[in-house]
């Protein structure tokens, strides 16, 4: 409920100017004057400004999708404890399908104080939700930072990865392999990163091979060891000798597609995936990927939040990192006809 500043001021016995300057936190105010207007507001039914809301500790939410995708628990990890060096304990909040949503999380998260949100991967980087479930926590003040899925509009940082790039990497050395037929699999469209990964791949395609006629070699399924299989059975019958996978789950599907029609990897058909995820380099066989920053994109992460809470909020900007190739025994040349 908004303050009204007459209410507050004539139950906390000051002006009105005493409670505005309070409640922007502005300098000036003894303070017990300043939690004689904190306490009315809180007699009164009002919301505090999150800035100076009480805390029992320093809480922050994270909010990581599904944690079987192993990028997301290395996320929260270095997330955590980075925060922890700054004496902050994160809440750790994992959507998996039909359990808790979001927005549930965010108003617990809210009752428990917390002092700002980081979200992975959230209903931010869906192009089909409303943004204002956002725009209402930054009305509040409270400090949010976006990793992975730019959304206009928000007042917020946004950190996220080159998803473009990532495909101009891909591409570029499974074309100096000698591959031409190489197909894409990702998830659904609906998710920013993947509208991206789309757009590069189109691009990388004309630029390196001259190639228009790609929508063939887009097969957009779910993000799993699953639909990773569907999506490279149906590519590999469309005769691909090459797959780039959304994810590092994706690949693995697609290498026991190729495995299921008697393919060999790499021999007959190379797969790149896209994460670089714990232990995907001792996968049969070592997984080719591109590598997400994540350890400097997390910590950027956390820098922004703490510069938010301290009141010293980043520029309102998406802040994108390079990712990297990382070349292992999933790839090679291209099979002779």
């Amino acid at each position: 409920m908004k303050a009204r500043l007459a209410d507050i001021a004539a139950h906390a016995e000051v002006s009105e100017a005493t409670v505005s300057r309070v409640l922007n936190g502005k300098p000036g105010v003894a303070e017990a004057t300043r939690e004689a207007v904190l306490t009315s507001l809180d007699i009164l039914g009002y919301d505090r400004p999150s800035r100076l809301r009480r805390k029992t500790a320093d809480l922050v939410g994270l909010i990581v999708p599904e944690l079987t995708n192993p990028i997301f628990p290395a996320f929260a990890q270095i997330i955590e404890t980075a925060l922890a060096r700054h004496q902050f304990t994160p809440v750790l909040c994992t959507q998996t399908p039909g359990g808790v949503h979001e927005d549930e999380y965010v108003q617990m998260l809210l009752d428990r104080g917390v002092a700002g949100i980081i979200y992975v991967s959230g209903q931010h980087a869906d192009v089909t939700t409303d943004p204002e479930r956002y725009t209402k926590l930054r009305e509040r003040e409270l400090p949010i930072v976006l990793v992975n899925g730019y959304c206009e509009g928000i007042d917020a940082p946004f950190i996220s990865n080159d998803d473009v790039a990532s495909m101009e990497l891909a591409l570029t050395h499974l074309v100096q392999l000698g591959h031409t037929q190489i197909g894409l699999a990702v998830g659904p469209e609906r998710f920013v990163p993947v509208i991206r990964k789309i757009d590069g791949f189109r691009a990388s395609m004309k630029s390196l091979l001259g190639r228009d006629d790609v929508d063939e070699l887009i097969e957009r399924t779910m993000f799993s060891v699953e639909g990773g299989d569907t999506a490279g059975a149906r590519l590999i019958e469309k005769g691909c000798t090459a797959v780039v996978c959304g994810s590092d789950l994706m690949a693995l599907g697609a290498i026991r597609a190729a495995r299921r029609v008697g393919k060999r990897v790499p021999e007959d058909i190379s797969v790149v995936g896209y994460d670089d995820s714990p232990l995907i380099a001792f996968t049969d066989p070592p997984l080719t990927t591109v590598r997400q920053s994540v350890q400097a994109m997390a910590e950027a992460a956390v820098r922004a939040l703490l510069d938010e809470i301290a009141g010293e909020p980043s520029p309102r900007a998406e802040y994108v990192f390079r990712p990297e190739l990382v070349v292992r025994a999933s790839t090679g040349a291209a099979p002779t006809r």
